[in-house]
C-alpha cells in the first residue's frame, strides 16, 4: 500500500507503554470490604519529533512494544487508533473507554523557546486495535480495564487478574464479572467475588466459571 505523508507526519515519543495484562483486587463474600486500584507495567522509549498534535483522537499508530509511531491511518503501517486522548496522569484523569485494547503514556516534550511550555503534554491516549485481537473486548483477558464480561482468576494475596474467558490465555478463568452495581449488596446471590470496576458502578459482581 502507498502510503502518503504530511509535514510532521512521524512522529516519536517519551511513553510508557500500559500493557495488556490487567490487575485488581478484590475481596470475597467474607472479605473486608477492601477494593484497590488495577496494577500496571511499563517501558519507556526516546522520542524523535511531534507533529501540531500528536496522537490526537482518531489519529493512527505504528506497531511497537517499547516504541511506537505516529503515521496515517491509510497506512500499511498503521495498527492502532486514538479513541481518546486526555492531558495529565492516568491516575488522576478520565478513565479510557471500557473497550481500550492499551494506553500510551506520553511524557511532556516541551519546545525550545524561552516561554518554558510544553508543545506535547504530559498525558495519555487510549488505543484501540485496527485489527483483532482485541484484548479490551469483554472476555478478552486484557485491557486497562475490567468490565462486565471479563475474566478473572486469584493471583493470591486477594488479587484478581484478567484472563480470556474461552480459556485461550495462560491462566484459566475463575471467575466472570456478570454485572456492575454500585454498593455489593446490590449484587445477586450467586455472587462468589467482588471486583473493583470503577466509574459509576464500580463494583464489579463475579461468579465462578465452570470449566468444561
Amino acid at each position: 500500500m502507498r502510503e502518503s505523508w504530511s509535514a510532521g507526519a512521524v512522529c516519536a515519543l517519551l511513553l510508557a507503554v500500559l500493557l495488556t495484562g490487567c490487575s485488581s483486587t478484590s475481596g470475597s463474600d467474607a472479605g473486608d470490604g477492601r477494593l484497590g486500584p488495577k496494577a500496571s507495567e511499563s517501558s519507556t522509549t526516546q522520542p524523535s519529533g511531534y507533529g501540531a498534535v500528536f496522537l490526537a483522537v482518531d489519529e493512527c499508530s505504528s506497531f511497537g512494544t517499547t516504541s511506537f509511531t505516529e503515521v496515517p491511518c491509510t497506512s500499511e503501517r498503521a495498527a492502532s487508533r486514538v479513541i481518546a486522548r486526555y492531558d495529565g496522569d492516568v491516575g488522576a484523569g478520565p478513565a479510557c473507554p471500557a473497550t481500550t485494547d492499551f494506553v500510551l503514556h506520553i511524557s511532556a516534550q516541551g519546545t525550545s523557546g524561552t516561554g518554558g511550555d510544553s508543545a506535547v503534554p504530559k498525558g495519555y491516549a487510549c488505543m484501540r486495535n485496527l485489527e483483532p485481537p482485541h484484548p479490551g473486548d469483554p472476555g478478552g483477558g486484557g485491557g486497562p480495564r475490567t468490565i462486565v464480561g471479563d475474566c478473572v482468576y486469584s493471583s493470591g494475596n486477594r488479587q484478581v487478574r484478567e484472563t480470556a474467558c474461552d480459556g485461550s490465555g495462560q491462566r484459566k478463568p475463575q471467575y466472570k464479572v456478570v454485572k456492575s452495581v454500585l454498593r455489593r449488596a446490590s449484587c445477586p446471590a450467586s455472587t462468589a467475588l467482588y471486583v473493583q470496576l470503577g466509574g459509576a458502578q464500580p463494583v464489579g459482581c463475579a461468579r465462578p466459571v465452570q470449566v468444561g
